[in-house]
């Protein structure tokens, strides 16, 4: 009991308090979108953003005094995790106030949805939400997609409190490059490169006949591998040529940042030599040629057609995306199956994408080959490599125990929602398409469908899964465990 009362809780409170004026900030910079179409509800993010400002600025002042200004591992961990559920909370007051969504549950589900870059949706009917409206709820997965946490480091030097521990407990994956040895200077670099993919992009949307507002939209949902759009049919109605500058940049956004940056310093051959990054592109390119020969012999799509529609779908579901151009669901069966396949790969370590990663799955297929070798040859010491380089037992350790664990969960949340009445297809799709902060997945929940009918503990338990998924599961299950708050 004596841990309980070791942590620093006027740290986490104040580092609370600066997301949350962090939050309140990006609120009221959708004001001036609203205010450009002229929508009579920008009210609603006035007044949100103000609240979640003032609370934020209260906080931050009532914490000053005496302040112990480090943040050790329990406490990173505990600010993780509290911070999605507080700025999912103060999230919701932009779609309650102006009416747009008038349930909190569902609020609340729109909004972790965003914050977490699932793209889970509960609306029906898209296109009806005034634009300062949908524009927040873009800026959600904008803003999760590299990490409030991640943003919110580059700035607490200037509060007085360090962010090592806060940057661990937000990128628990196998590897954390690092790409200066100050961490600051880390999380700058990685949002200079996201806002560089974020301006790039929306201009070639633009260029390809987007107006301003549903080429931001759009681009924020593809760099942070969101995937909420501002129409009722996804990308699906879009020139083949946004179509394909969105699966550039949905694969980019599923690529490891570290690879950006050695690439924009010219180390292109580097890049290639990760064995991570070319398994992420052949099984881009395998799965999508598969499935466009079979489209193209059971249906009468033209091959280009068919080559930009199941490539699209493959990069949307592989980089956890969840933009749409086609009911994969109508394809032959063996397909749509390959679709529901890819939604337990995930992108690549390091990157805005969720999933288990290519990474994990990488090291997991290796292993178990070894395992063979070391059958036949047990005093052999074989390690596992990735790129050359040899893999610590260890890690491989923790990797199985991560595969196992989201496996169970996902079979556990598949299970809920069989109990909650729905049918086995949807169940499972519902599951893994949260769980891997995917959007949309089989049956009710599929590519033209929603969340809007799941009840209402259903849509709180999906809630949980998308912030399971999006802190790589031991973030948020680390709490539970009464080691954790014992001294």
């Amino acid at each position: 009991m004596s841990g309980i009362f070791d942590i620093n809780l006027k740290i986490i409170f104040r580092t609370l308090g600066a997301l949350l004026l962090i939050e309140g900030i990006f609120m009221l910079a959708c004001i001036p979108m609203s205010v450009l179409y002229c929508h009579e509800k920008c009210y609603a993010l006035l007044i949100s953003g103000l609240i979640t400002a003032a609370v934020g600025g209260v906080v931050l002042l009532l914490t000053k005094k005496n302040l112990k200004k480090n943040i050790g591992k329990r406490e990173g961990y505990i600010i993780v995790s509290t911070t999605w559920i507080v700025i999912s909370l103060f999230g919701t007051l932009p779609f309650m106030l102006s009416g747009a969504i008038p349930s909190f549950t569902d609020a609340f589900f729109e909004t972790i949805s965003g914050f977490t870059t699932t793209g889970a949706s509960i609306l029906t009917d898209i296109e009806a939400l005034p634009k300062g409206i949908l524009f927040w709820r873009s800026m959600t997965h904008w803003v999760g997609g590299m990490g409030i946490i991640v943003l919110s480091v580059a700035i607490l030097p200037a509060l007085g409190i360090g962010g090592m521990q806060l940057y661990a407990a937000e990128m628990p994956g196998p590897t954390k490059d690092k790409l200066h040895p100050r961490i600051t200077q880390t999380a700058k670099r990685l949002w200079g490169i996201y806002v560089l993919f974020t301006i790039v992009e929306t201009i070639l949307l633009m260029s390809g006949g987007m107006d301003l507002f549903d080429a931001l939209c759009h681009t924020f949902g593809t760099v942070a591998t969101g995937g909420f759009s501002t129409q009722n049919t996804s990308v699906a109605g879009y020139s083949p040529f946004i179509q394909y500058v969105i699966i550039f940049f949905m694969i980019l956004a599923g690529t490891n940042f570290t690879l950006h940056y050695m690439a924009l310093h010219g180390k292109i051959r580097k890049v290639w030599q990760n064995e991570e990054f070319r398994n992420f592109i052949y099984l881009i390119v395998f799965t999508g040629l598969a499935i466009t020969f079979t489209l193209t012999f059971t249906s009468d799509l033209p091959f280009g057609t068919a080559f930009r529609k199941s490539l699209f779908q493959v990069v949307s579901i592989i980089t956890t995306t969840g933009y749409i151009t086609d009911n994969y669901l109508l394809w032959p069966g063996s397909m749509w199956f390959i679709i529901f396949l890819l939604m337990f790969v995930g992108g690549m370590a390091g990157s805005t994408a969720g999933g288990i990663k290519v990474m994990r799955q990488l090291l997991l297929f290796k292993n178990s080959a070894l395992e063979l070798k070391r059958l036949i040859h047990p005093q052999a010491i074989i390690p596992v490599r990735l790129s050359g380089k040899p893999v610590s037992q260890e890690i491989i350790y923790k990797i199985m125990a991560f595969f196992l664990i989201y496996i169970f969960i996902f079979a556990f949340g598949a299970l809920v929602m069989t109990l909650l009445g729905l049918d086995y297809q949807s169940a499972i799709g519902a599951s893994i398409a949260t769980l891997g902060n995917i959007g949309p997945g089989l049956g009710q929940v599929g590519p033209v469908g929603n969340y809007a009918a799941i009840p209402v503990f259903g849509k709180w338990f999906l809630s949980l899964l998308m912030l399971l998924g999006r802190l790589e599961l031991f973030t948020v299950l680390i709490l539970i465990s009464p080691t954790f708050w014992r001294k």
